[in-house]
C-alpha cells in the first residue's frame, strides 16, 4: 500500500527527478521508524523494567530520522510550501495516531487499517509532487481507486478471520465484515459502469478485476476446506491481485 502507489505515481508523471528518490527514502524511513519509535513509547509509559531491545531501538530510530531529515530537506526544495505543510501535518498526525494505537495494542483496528491504507496510498501524491511539482490530476484519481482496493480488500481478510474462527466452534460466523466487503465491492462495481460510460476500458477492467477477485474470495469462504489455506498463501494471492489491479489501473490512466 505505500510502495505500490510510489512505482505507479513514477510510471504515470513521465519523467524522473532526484526529488523522487527522495520521497521513496522518506517513506521507506518513515514506516521503518514506526517500530522502535512504538517500543521506546512502551519503555516510557507502559513497562516498569528497562528493557534490552530498548537500546538498539533508540540507535535505530536515530538513524531512521537522520534519512527522514537529509530527504525531508530535499523535498522542501522542491515541494511548493503549502504542499510541504500540506504533507508534514498529514504525515505527523497519522505518525501520532499509529503510535497511540500501537501502544494499545489496538493496530488490528479496522477502522485504523482502512485509515491506514488511505494514508499510505497518499504516497502517489508525493510521488507526483517530487515528479513535476504539483499533483496532477491523474493522481487523484489513483490515489482514491488504489485507496478503495485496499479498503475492500481489508474487509475480506476481516471476514475470512470471522469466518475461521466460526468454523472451530458451533456458533455461526460474524457477518458485520462480510457485509461490508459486500458493499465496498458494490461501490468498486458501480466506479467500473463509470469508467465503462466514461470509456476508460482500462481502468474497469482493473476494478473488475478486483471485484472478481474479492467476490470469488468471499464466495470461497463458505466452504470449511477453503478456510484452513494457510494465511501466508491468502496474502500472497491478495498481493498478486493487488499488483494486476495497480498495473492495470496504471495502463488505464496513462
Amino acid at each position: 500500500m505505500l510502495f505500490t502507489p510510489i512505482v505507479c505515481a513514477a510510471i504515470l508523471a513521465r519523467e524522473w527527478r532526484w526529488s523522487e528518490g527522495a520521497t521513496l527514502a522518506a517513506a521507506f524511513a518513515a514506516l521503518a521508524a514506526k517500530d522502535p519509535m512504538v517500543i521506546l513509547a512502551r519503555q516510557r509509559f507502559i513497562w516498569k523494567t528497562r528493557h534490552p531491545e530498548t537500546k538498539a531501538a533508540a540507535w535505530w530510530l536515530t538513524g531512521w530520522i537522520a534519512i527522514l531529515i537529509v530527504s525531508g530537506l530535499v523535498l522542501v526544495f522542491s515541494w511548493p510550501l503549502k504542499a510541504v505543510l500540506a504533507m508534514g501535518l498529514g504525515v505527523a498526525l497519522f505518525s501520532a495516531l499509529a503510535l497511540g494505537i500501537n501502544i494499545q495494542n489496538r493496530q488490528r483496528s479496522t477502522l485504523f487499517q482502512i485509515a491506514s491504507a488511505v494514508a499510505l496510498t497518499s504516497s502517489s501524491l508525493a510521488t507526483s509532487l517530487s515528479a513535476s511539482g504539483t499533483v496532477a490530476p491523474w493522481c487523484w484519481w489513483l490515489w482514491l481507486l488504489l485507496a478503495l482496493q485496499a479498503t475492500a480488500g481489508i474487509l475480506v481478510v476481516h471476514a475470512r478471520l470471522d469466518a475461521r474462527i466460526a468454523s472451530r466452534s458451533a456458533a455461526p460466523a460474524k457477518e458485520e465484515f462480510r457485509h461490508a466487503a459486500q458493499i465496498s465491492l458494490i461501490v468498486l462495481a458501480c466506479a467500473a459502469v463509470a469508467a465503462i460510460v466514461l470509456r476508460r476500458r482500462w481502468i474497469a477492467l482493473a476494478l473488475l478485476v478486483a471485484v472478481l477477485g474479492y467476490g470469488y474470495d468471499l464466495h470461497r469462504q463458505r466452504n470449511t476446506e477453503a478456510l484452513q489455506i494457510p494465511f501466508t498463501k491468502v496474502g500472497q494471492r491478495a498481493l498478486a491481485l493487488s499488483s494486476l489491479f495497480a498495473s492495470l489501473l496504471t495502463l488505464g490512466l496513462w
